[in-house]
């Protein structure tokens, strides 16, 4: 879906048109599915704070600045949704992280592959703070480049990738510890 069809959808839903709003759900709501995975590390929380993103969007469509993508509006609001979830159940156990084989020895947004569950991963990703953990999901999972999470996260870009860089290395770190080898062993 272009912009020009996506605002076409936004006004005709604003306009009284609700029905239209499921071609934004159709576009979107694997994505933001998965990103709500990727944070909580529970599939019936994910499905639950995905219905709720969505509900949550089209409440306040009508507060949409047209300026910001989007996408991006719509994964500060899936944000701010897991952050209130793993607030409320206030538990350790976030997320379950995907990984590669860890001996191909490449950067940690090389490693991270979204179909192989790893409880080392899990285990590192763990020790990482909330912000640090969206902030890998955002930019290894889910791809998205740090003009994106800027918008996203009300940050600067170079702000961004200065903190990717330090939570991709306090990764590697807890990564090797929670596995029990050595960092270099890991890649950089």
């Amino acid at each position: 879906m272009d912009d020009a069809d996506l605002r076409q959808i936004i006004a005709d839903v604003l306009d009284g048109d609700i029905e239209k709003f499921e071609k934004i759900m159709q576009v979107y709501q694997k994505s933001i599915f998965l990103y709500c995975y990727h944070m909580l590390g529970n599939y019936s929380e994910a499905e639950d704070s995905g219905q709720e993103v969505f509900l949550k969007t089209f409440r306040n469509l009508k507060k949409y600045n047209q300026d910001i993508p989007f996408g991006a509006w719509l994964y500060k609001i899936a944000y701010n949704q897991c952050i209130d979830v793993i607030r409320r159940r206030k538990l350790a156990k976030y997320l379950p992280f995907f990984y590669r084989d860890e001996k191909e020895n490449k950067p940690v947004d090389l490693q991270i592959e979204a179909n192989y569950f790893d409880e080392y991963v899990h285990q590192a990703m763990l020790r990482l703070s909330a912000e640090e953990r969206n902030l890998l999901i955002l930019r290894c999972v889910e791809e998205k480049s740090y003009q994106e999470i800027s918008l996203i996260l009300n940050q600067s870009n170079a702000n961004l990738r200065k903190k990717y860089e330090r939570s991709a290395a306090k990764f590697r770190k807890y990564y090797a510890q929670v596995k029990g080898v050595e960092q270099y062993e890991i890649g950089r």
